[in-house]
């Protein structure tokens, strides 16, 4: 069984983001980029199913400047077999990175594509199940545990009333939640042996695929400042308070 897997070059979680001046979006310039989380997830489960001899190969895919090569790298080091950058310096929403990504998957004919269920860049929690549209494969998002057997996989979700557990037929895309696995520390000789994996990188344009943007950004704004809070003496004068803003 062939595992593609999609991961996403984004702003590092641990960085302190910073809006443009003149609320044009946030601030790159010297930020450090990582792979996203759920995306690394994504990549973690299909090693596993890897080391349980559940898949045979597992190709890493991004969409992206040269930088993402470095993502690739990372994904190469924890175990991926190879990559494909898709290159293009044009901004890539949902809907046009689920169009690349339903050709790939024509053009590799993998069993099962995992992504990350959303990119914490801009959080739209869109991609995965754009391409089981555009793919008509069955999917199952926010998976927080996967079991593989023979045509068929067990996914198990962390919904509001508990766990809901979806058997779906292979083909099919999983998106990948918080606690599916803990993703694995790189160590460096694997850093080392990343370095001689195959990376392919071919242009948006050897695709036939046009790029273009369906939504636009009018402005980003930082979040409003929050109000310094009181400290009060006694549970009497927290009750007074909270009744004088209405708020009881």
């Amino acid at each position: 069984m062939k595992v593609l897997v999609g991961v996403k070059r984004v702003v590092d979680f641990n960085t302190r983001i910073q809006v443009k001046s003149d609320g044009s979006g946030v601030q790159t310039d010297g930020v450090k980029f990582s792979m996203n989380p759920f995306d690394e997830i994504a990549v973690e489960e299909a090693i596993r199913l890897k080391e349980a001899g559940l898949a045979t190969e597992v190709i890493a895919v991004s969409i992206g400047g040269d930088k993402n090569q470095d993502t690739l790298r990372s994904a190469l080091a924890m175990g991926a077999d190879s990559a494909l950058l898709v290159k293009t310096d044009d901004e890539i929403q949902p809907l046009m990175a689920a169009k690349i990504l339903k050709n790939l998957v024509e053009q590799q004919q993998p069993k099962l594509v995992l992504l990350g269920k959303q990119a914490i860049d801009d959080d739209a929690n869109q991609t995965p199940q754009m391409l089981a549209g555009l793919l008509g494969w069955p999917q199952a998002t926010f998976a927080s545990k996967l079991e593989i057997d023979g045509d068929t996989a067990a996914v198990t979700r962390e919904v509001d009333a508990g766990l809901e557990t979806l058997s779906v037929d292979l083909p099919a895309v999983v998106s990948s939640d918080l606690r599916l696995n803990e993703p694995r520390y790189i160590k460096l000789p694997d850093i080392m042996k990343a370095k001689r994996k195959p990376l392919e990188v071919i242009d948006l344009a050897d695709l036939n695929i046009a790029a273009s943007a369906s939504i636009a950004t009018l402005k980003t704004s930082a979040p409003p400042q929050r109000q310094a809070g009181i400290k009060v003496e006694s549970s009497e004068a927290l009750v007074a308070e909270l009744k004088a803003r209405n708020l009881v």
